[in-house]
């Protein structure tokens, strides 16, 4: 049995970290829902600037668009959607069989939006009404203006990934707008079944103290992150109010662990996959690392409940001088930083290809 097909008997679910026109076209994302137990994808702007850029199979959708009047962001979110809606027809199945608790696809609003609740709020409603899919999630970051922008929308009634969660301390925030939202709609007499999850990322922790620790702690802060969150993850989901929005008819916020591929190409390849195995979670994974797991790959101890040695190794990294909350806040800073830059990026292609398809059809 592949190790693909074992993590999803564990109760963890796989998503591909990864969308291309060309992943569709050539049937391969179906071959990963098919063969390697992949049950749905994320997105993000570096995603579909690479895509856009590195190919020519947007190339006649641009063309039309623009002939239609269409440019710059709008031309992008219908493109995106266009994708996401076809990758959500064939995770469909998946939705429907487990109740809602999986088989979503992702799509997030503008990086640009990070710090401005209220347009982030007023985009989200725009891009769920635009789709009119039941398993689209859209992406909202888990900052502290994109916070209270989180909250609304679950009580809108429209599902959310939070994204660009660092710690702990980012992941309980998240799971706090979450319940607010769903207790909000509670007591308005509406349904509280809003899907959810809550997306930590993982590597990026190791990157960022590369050569400033001890090697015998090299490339395993992100894991005792992940360890810690995932204690505080299922506490609250044993907690009295959990349970009784659960009781209510609520569906529960999962954790996710993002940034899941190996940036230490001494390290494992699988090494984030491996250590974070555990049921009731997420784990979206860049398409090298999904191979990698189905090729060669083993899944071996269940992560513990009680978050292990976490705060043991954490404890050292506080010894070698890493400030751990002051450099979640630092790294959701660069991640929003980075998503805007790659926006920034993925708009300039998207205004280079309409000219020049311009011009071609033109001539």
């Amino acid at each position: 049995m592949k190790a693909t097909q074992v993590l999803h008997n564990l109760g963890q679910s796989i998503w591909l970290d990864n969308i291309t026109r060309d992943l569709l076209d050539s049937g391969t994302l179906k071959r990963y829902i098919d063969d390697l137990s992949v049950t749905g994808l994320t997105s993000n702007p570096t995603i579909f600037d690479h895509a856009i850029k590195n190919s020519s199979a947007y190339d006649a959708t641009i063309r039309e668009k623009v002939r239609q009047g269409q440019s710059g962001e709008a031309l992008f979110f219908e493109i995106a959607l266009e994708d996401l809606s076809r990758a959500a027809a064939l995770f469909r199945p998946v939705h429907d069989r487990t109740g809602g608790a999986d088989g979503w696809v992702s799509l997030e609003v503008s990086p640009v939006l990070a710090y401005d609740t209220a347009r982030s709020l007023a985009a989200a409603r725009d891009l769920h009404g635009r789709a009119g899919l039941p398993n689209l999630f859209i992406k909202i970051p888990g900052t502290k203006k994109g916070l209270p922008a989180i909250e609304e929308a679950i009580f809108a009634g429209i599902p959310i990934n939070v994204t660009l969660l660092f710690s702990r301390e980012h992941y309980l925030a998240a799971a706090e707008a979450f319940l607010r939202g769903v207790e909000r709609r509670i007591d308005a007499g509406l349904k509280p079944n809003v899907g959810s999850v809550a997306s930590v990322f993982v590597s990026r922790w190791d990157a960022a103290v590369t050569g400033q620790v001890p090697d015998a702690l090299r490339n395993r802060l992100g894991i005792a992150i992940g360890q810690r969150t995932y204690k505080a993850y299922r506490t609250l989901l044993a907690s009295p109010r959990w349970q009784r929005v659960v009781k209510a008819g609520a569906r529960p916020q999962r954790l996710l662990w993002a940034s899941t591929g190996t940036k230490d190409p001494k390290a494992s390849d699988i090494l984030y996959i491996q250590a974070l195995a555990a049921p009731e979670t997420v784990n979206t994974m860049p398409e090298g690392t999904l191979k990698a797991l189905a090729d060669h790959g083993n899944v071996g101890a269940v992560l513990p409940e009680d978050g292990g040695d976490c705060e043991t190794v954490l404890a050292q990294f506080a010894a070698a001088g890493i400030d751990v909350d002051a450099l979640a806040a630092r790294l959701q800073d660069e991640g929003a930083k980075a998503f805007t830059k790659s926006w920034d990026d993925l708009m300039a292609v998207i205004t280079s290809k309409s000219a020049a398809l311009a011009g071609i059809a033109a001539g």
